[in-house]
């Protein structure tokens, strides 16, 4: 594995220290995958008002032949960004291994934890199925991957709607950096939450358990812990909104109060006017239209779409020209 855990600490106490010093306040979503994090996402994927989840796993329950002839008969290395637990992804490794297909399994995660529990689960589940996984930021995983000289062609996953977590400007930015890791002939598979009823967007990140509001809050909890912070999470709140104009479900974590909380190992102290908010993610939601222009604009052509019944979802395969 690569990306040692001190460079992994280091990177996440500057992250803290410039997005709690700029005004507004943001901080990157990937710091919610610690350890209590990436539970609480397993519940969160649990939700009944969570559909991603569910969406997904039909596509690949009900169209997985399908995406495995799209992808091709030649020997390729799937290779999966933010692999989390893996539960979807298994069944595509099921019916490739069943259809005796020729590939290794590459997960990528900036969690070590999860990546352990996948390559445990792997390794009971599917004893014969080749699994290299690698650790840390996705973009620096994959180029880690490319400069393996490797001839196979790759076959990159991009799941749960991720892409979404990006604002337009950097969803592109990133495929473009992704899209240089990779040679003429190479695929992306990547999901897409597709627009739909902004009732049952807003309840799928403002569920009435708290248990989204519980993820998001422990973003400061983990400051605590690693940190030395001195976040009193009674004091900040869990705000969601959703705009259907421009698709983008934003997720804050707001001041009740007047408040300055102190970060020891920062050496930082970081006011808090009354409501001010955090930024610390954003969830953006595509027409077929968007989709369609944003992979000719990087660089992809899309050879095949699949999608749930109710059309609340796609999974888009894309091959680099």
């Amino acid at each position: 594995m690569s990306s040692p855990v001190i460079t992994e600490e280091g990177t996440f106490a500057l992250d803290v220290e410039q997005g709690l010093s700029n005004y507004p306040k943001r901080l990157p979503s990937k710091y919610f995958y610690d350890a209590i994090g990436d539970q609480l996402f397993q519940d969160i994927m649990a939700m009944p008002e969570y559909y991603l989840t569910n969406c997904e796993f039909e596509v690949f329950s009900e169209q997985k032949a399908n995406i495995l002839e799209a992808i091709g008969d030649q020997p390729f290395e799937l290779i999966e960004l933010g692999a989390g637990d893996g539960t979807k992804t298994k069944i595509l490794l099921e019916h490739f291994l069943a259809e005796q297909r020729d590939f290794t399994y590459r997960p990528i995660d900036i969690s070590g934890n999860v990546l352990e529990q996948l390559m445990t689960a792997c390794a009971q589940t599917f004893p014969q199925l080749e699994v290299a996984a690698v650790e840390g930021d996705y973009i620096e995983a994959l180029c880690q991957i490319q400069e393996e000289d490797n001839p196979r062609r790759k076959v990159v996953l991009f799941l749960g709607g991720n892409i979404g977590n990006f604002p337009l400007p950097a969803a592109k930015a990133f495929l473009q950096e992704l899209a240089q890791c990779l040679d003429e002939g190479d695929l992306l598979l990547t999901g897409f939450d597709l627009k739909k009823d902004p009732n049952v967007i807003q309840a799928a990140y403002d569920d009435p358990a708290g248990i989204t509001a519980a993820f998001n809050l422990n973003l400061l909890q983990r400051i605590n812990k690693e940190l030395g912070g001195h976040f009193d999470l009674d004091t900040f709140f869990h705000w969601e909104t959703y705009n259907p104009l421009n698709g983008e479900a934003r997720s804050y974590i707001v001041s009740r109060e007047e408040q300055t909380v102190k970060i020891d190992q920062l050496h930082l102290n970081v006011h808090f006017e009354a409501w001010e908010a955090i930024a610390v993610e954003v969830s953006a939601k595509c027409g077929e239209r968007d989709i369609a222009e944003l992979a000719q604009e990087v660089g992809f052509e899309i050879k095949a779409n699949f999608t749930d019944q109710r059309r609340y979802f796609m999974d888009s395969l894309w091959e680099l020209k």
